[in-house]
């Protein structure tokens, strides 16, 4: 990677807490995200995920260090940094009365685009995702498969060059997720960044380039994939994730 070329997350000495939570926190937390990969951030329930996601994408904002998105730090409301990526979370994030059509006129005006690019994109994304026959009826209607794929078109109405990808295809048959894969494997080729959160390990292995595994708010392992199981003499995630964060109940 060129010297100059920024990374897609670099986050150095970011410290976090909640005010009234200290269950979940962070402390001088490092981890560099490389422009174009396709990463994986994974650990138990509590691990402190969904607060990091949150905090790449500027829901939160850290209490130390800090974190940057292609060389721009977040936390701030920056609307400049807020249209470089996309964030497809596990709760479903559109209006449930409207169509497929309706929403992604709503988000990508949100999002700054024209209606010609809006128009142009809904058509793309719709045919893409195989809703063109439901693009114009009520989302509350679907199945939880093509309520997942009417969120993940929101999350890249506008061409994000990083994508943000929580548990994006819980509760999906074998087919939708597949489909849904492929397509994010197509949009890595095509130079988006994608960060991606799941507790479905055998679909990350065919997902992910790079990994990290955190519990309590600490990073625990993080590398190239292959390396990080050669490291720990393990042939799949979900064997080095239970040998790494134990077998216990996680609340």
């Amino acid at each position: 990677m060129a010297a100059d070329q920024p990374f897609a997350i670099a986050i150095e000495h970011m410290g976090f807490r909640y005010p009234d939570n200290a269950a979940v926190s962070f402390a001088d937390l490092n981890l560099k995200v490389e422009k174009g990969i396709r990463f994986g951030l994974f650990g138990p329930n509590g691990a402190g995920k969904t607060t990091l996601m949150n905090l790449m994408t500027g829901v939160l904002s850290v209490n130390e260090g800090s974190i940057k998105l292609l060389g721009k730090e977040t936390g701030k409301q920056n609307k400049e940094v807020n249209t470089l990526f996309g964030f497809v979370p596990q709760d479903f994030s559109f209006y449930q009365e409207l169509s497929p059509a309706e929403n992604l006129e709503f988000f990508g005006a949100w999002a700054g685009l024209t209606q010609t690019e809006i128009t142009n994109r809904t058509d793309e994304l719709l045919h893409i995702l195989g809703l063109e026959d439901v693009r114009n009826k009520p989302v509350e209607k679907f199945s939880g498969g093509m309520k997942r794929r009417v969120n993940l078109a929101i999350g890249v109405i506008h061409n994000p060059q990083v994508l943000f990808l929580d548990e994006p295809t819980v509760g999906v048959d074998v087919q939708t997720r597949q489909a849904i894969i492929n397509y994010l494997l197509k949009l890595n080729e095509s130079g988006t960044t994608l960060i991606y959160t799941s507790h479905q390990l055998n679909e990350a292995e065919d997902l992910c380039e790079q990994i990290a595994m955190i519990d309590e708010g600490k990073i625990i392992t993080q590398g190239h994939i292959d390396d990080v199981l050669k490291a720990h003499n393990h042939d799949s995630l979900e064997n080095l994730f239970i040998n790494l964060t134990g077998k216990a109940y996680r609340n």
